[in-house]
């Protein structure tokens, strides 16, 4: 399976990139993983509601380009599911489709439009995270359903 992961910005703290680059390497055995990074927006020092609203769309429509197969958005008030749960739908989604594609949104979120493209809306959590930890959490759990799959010894 192809597994994107899209996400806005770029990870600047260096245990984060060891973690995300561990993670890729395990998965590598299984999928093909492709990490992209499109431009977090920058906002005015004084920003309003309609300023917040307008950086989700811009973001919104540089990660849909990179949209491909199952599109999966995280998002706090999205379905929580278990790590056995989230196996079993990487599992069906292998075979409907070859590509997934997860989104992680910038610190202000996502656009309505493209939550509503996602094939599902997943919630890790009801805390928040940053989106750079979201990134090192999702991968972990990506590998960790991978290894369920496999009946590899991981997960306990």
């Amino acid at each position: 399976m192809r597994i994107n992961i899209v996400c806005v910005g770029d990870i600047k703290e260096k245990f984060y990139t060891s973690a995300c680059s561990e993670y890729i390497k395990r998965l590598s055995k299984y999928h093909t993983v492709e990490i992209v990074e499109v431009e977090e927006e920058k906002l005015p020092k004084n920003y309003s509601d309609a300023d917040i609203a307008k950086v989700k769309v811009k973001e919104s429509l540089r990660i849909e380009k990179h949209c491909k197969g199952y599109i999966v958005v995280l998002d706090v008030m999205g379905k929580e599911l278990t790590s056995e749960q989230l196996a079993s739908k990487l599992q069906s989604i292998a075979n409907e489709t070859f590509t997934v594609t997860f989104v992680i949104g910038g610190s202000f979120g996502l656009s309505d439009l493209m939550k509503q493209k996602a094939h599902l809306l997943l919630s890790f959590s009801r805390f928040t995270f940053p989106h750079q930890l979201m990134r090192v959490i999702l991968l972990e759990q990506v590998y960790r359903a991978t290894t369920i799959i496999n009946n590899i010894t991981y997960h306990k």
